[in-house]
């Protein structure tokens, strides 16, 4: 199975977004199982491991039970890549899948909120929308994390990601 998922990312006439759709059809049609993607991308360079969590959050906004605790835990870890389409893909997996682990959430939590001084758009818009959902579980993190997400809006020079704290922060009352 690692032969076909390199095969798939190194085949320059397959576009990049059609790798994600293939990966993702054969974790959704259980011809490959989340495991063995995130074995591939353990070792897997920036553009290729981007890749395969982004296949990875198309597959956790549909069928988000097929992400397992040793997967939310990968991507979690992946908030601290250096590339920010990593970054990005990891946050909306976590987006997807949080109320799945709420006991997991610390690291999560600790690395979207480093993620909200980023200076890439999409990364902190990404932060924004995990930390939202993180927010709307209503859990006893909120004590702490309402707090720090008020702090990150005052900040925040961009309207649209100041609209998904506040979107969340009204759901927490």
């Amino acid at each position: 199975m690692m032969t076909a998922i390199s095969e798939i990312l190194s085949d320059k006439l397959i576009k990049p977004g059609a790798k994600t759709g293939l990966l993702s059809k054969m974790i959704l049609a259980g011809d490959l199982g989340v495991e063995q993607l995130l074995q591939f991308a353990s070792t897997a360079k920036d553009p290729s491991l981007a890749t395969c969590i982004e296949a990875l959050e198309f597959v956790s906004a549909s069928q988000p039970g097929l992400i397992t605790k040793t997967c939310f835990e990968f991507v979690t870890g992946q908030l601290k890549s250096k590339a920010p389409r990593v970054r990005w893909e990891s946050a909306r997996v976590v987006a997807n899948t949080a109320f799945l682990y709420p006991a997991r959430l610390d690291a999560a939590i600790t690395n979207l909120l480093a993620n909200t001084e980023h200076t890439g758009t999409v990364v902190r818009w990404s932060a924004a929308g995990a930390l939202a959902a993180i927010l709307k579980l209503k859990t006893s993190r909120n004590t702490g994390l309402i707090p720090a997400v008020e702090a990150i809006m005052e900040r925040e020079e961009k309207n649209s990601i100041r609209k998904i704290y506040a979107a969340a922060l009204k759901k927490t009352v």
